[in-house]
């Protein structure tokens, strides 16, 4: 059911000192690196938490007053990207992001019959540092879990790093020092703010994402303020990421604030090219080619399902991915966004599969209500959005959150993939989600999570833990 009794206001207030944790999924990596030699990323030690930003962030208004007159004129288009390094599917792997602990690391998930990651969008802030340290803060407890399969091994940002426009000069303030005790890599898909080009600037559209995303070595970048944590290798704004039981298909939904766009939409866009498409399609044949039994997720930034007055869906986006879907015969278990500031989730159910399509857009920046300039009232779940699906789908708006910040924690084995919902407000070692869903892999319907039989007897009923 819908959130309540727990005001905006009530966030956790981020802890004096920000330290690494004692217990990992691996070691820390040490904090004097060549470049292209390790990745790099949590502090090797603990260091004070500033509680303010390092560079002031300038005013937006005038910016965005530009960019009300054009978008009134229709005078806003999406934006051109460069193709990816890799060819037509371009893949990046678990075990390249950990550098040569990363083998190790893979046969260790195979042991335990299961992967945990972390996930969440929107997570720059302007004003002040306190709800992203609040999310950070909450996510970095899950690495003090008593057992090793239960720690997250990567954090996969769902875009809109740094706002408003992705300038280089405020990556430290609202990445790199945020996320500076985050003791595992940080793969990111694109953001429309990421890739937004202020007017009557100069700037280059995805510059700073691409220098701090997509490098082609493990290097600290003048971003990082001198903190360890090293560029991400992404091949690109597109790319499929592939770990044990998980495969991640990455779109890149271009700059406008509404809707996403990943094609020339049949020549409407003849800048943003139909490589994508083409990605997709390749990525999916290889999935049906090779029998992937894993999770198999589709992630882009702007949502393809949305409620409320700020953002909108991406029709023609599903339609596109539909299309492909149908054609190759492989559909995801799930999709994932950001673009919309809130956790929202829905179900789509088709004839022979129900798939979850999930908006994690609370990560930092800001909150959003659903029914903010509706007058009041409430918006109760679960409730069925007629019009949304294609043909005889349904698509049934399940559960939100439009008053906290928070994170999705995503497990996956062999037979099932779960997603919860964790709100930062609830505090650092509270483990209970808020919201959660899981996902049949074979029958590819949404079913009671089966807890693992390793876990079934760790709690004596009536004693302490």
């Amino acid at each position: 059911m819908a959130k309540k009794g727990r005001p905006a206001g009530r966030r956790q207030s981020p802890r004096k000192t920000r330290r690494v944790t004692s217990r990992r999924a691996v070691s820390a990596t040490p904090s004097t690196v060549r470049a292209g030699d390790e990745p790099a990323f949590a502090q090797p030690e603990p260091m004070p938490a500033p509680g303010k930003f390092r560079t002031p962030h300038l005013s937006d208004e005038g910016a965005y007053n530009i960019l009300d007159e054009l978008k009134k004129e229709n005078k806003i288009q999406p934006l051109p990207f460069p193709r990816a390094r890799g060819g037509d599917e371009p893949v990046l792997s678990l075990e390249q992001i950990w550098g040569s602990e990363g083998p190790k690391l893979s046969r260790r998930l195979g042991q335990n019959g299961q992967i945990v990651f972390h996930a969440v969008g929107d997570t720059g802030n302007t004003r002040t540092v306190k709800p992203q340290e609040a999310v950070a803060d909450k996510m970095e407890a899950d690495f003090d879990e008593e057992q090793e399969q239960d720690r997250p091994v990567f954090f996969f940002h769902l875009g809109d790093i740094v706002y408003s426009f992705g300038e280089k000069q405020y990556y430290y303030d609202q990445f790199y020092e945020p996320y500076r005790s985050y003791p595992a890599p940080i793969l990111a898909i694109a953001g429309n703010h990421d890739g937004m080009i202020a007017p009557n600037t100069n700037a280059v559209s995805l510059d700073a994402f691409l220098n701090n995303f997509c490098a082609t070595t493990f290097a600290s970048t003048p971003e990082s303020g001198g903190l360890d944590r090293t560029a991400m290798i992404q091949p690109g704004v597109y790319y499929t990421f592939e770990a044990p039981y998980l495969r991640i298909l990455c779109l890149y939904s271009n700059t406008l604030e509404d809707p996403g766009i990943i094609s020339t939409e049949n020549g409407a866009f003849p800048q943003v090219t139909d490589v994508q498409l083409n990605y997709l399609r390749v990525a999916l044949t290889r999935v049906k080619t090779e029998a992937f039994k894993g999770a198999l997720i589709i992630a882009l930034h702007h949502p393809i399902f949305t409620v409320g007055t700020k953002h909108g869906g991406s029709p023609n986006v599903m339609k596109e991915m539909d299309k492909i879907c149908q054609d190759v015969g492989v559909w995801p278990h799930a999709v994932l966004s950001g673009h919309a500031h809130n956790y929202q989730r829905f179900t789509r159910k088709m004839a022979d599969r129900e798939i979850p399509y999930l908006i994690a857009g609370n990560g930092g920046h800001a909150t959003s209500r659903l029914r903010e300039k509706q007058g009041g009232g409430v918006l109760r779940v679960p409730v069925e959005l007629p019009g949304l699906g294609q043909g005889r789908d349904t698509v049934v708006f399940e559960n939100y959150d439009d008053q906290n910040y928070g994170y999705l924690r995503i497990l996956v084995d062999q037979r099932q993939l779960r997603i919860e919902y964790h709100p930062a407000s609830d505090g650092r070692y509270a483990k209970t989600p808020d919201d959660h869903v899981t996902v049949d892999l074979s029958a590819h319907t949404l079913v009671h999570f089966e807890v693992p039989r390793t876990k079934r007897t760790r709690v004596a009923v009536g004693r302490q833990i």
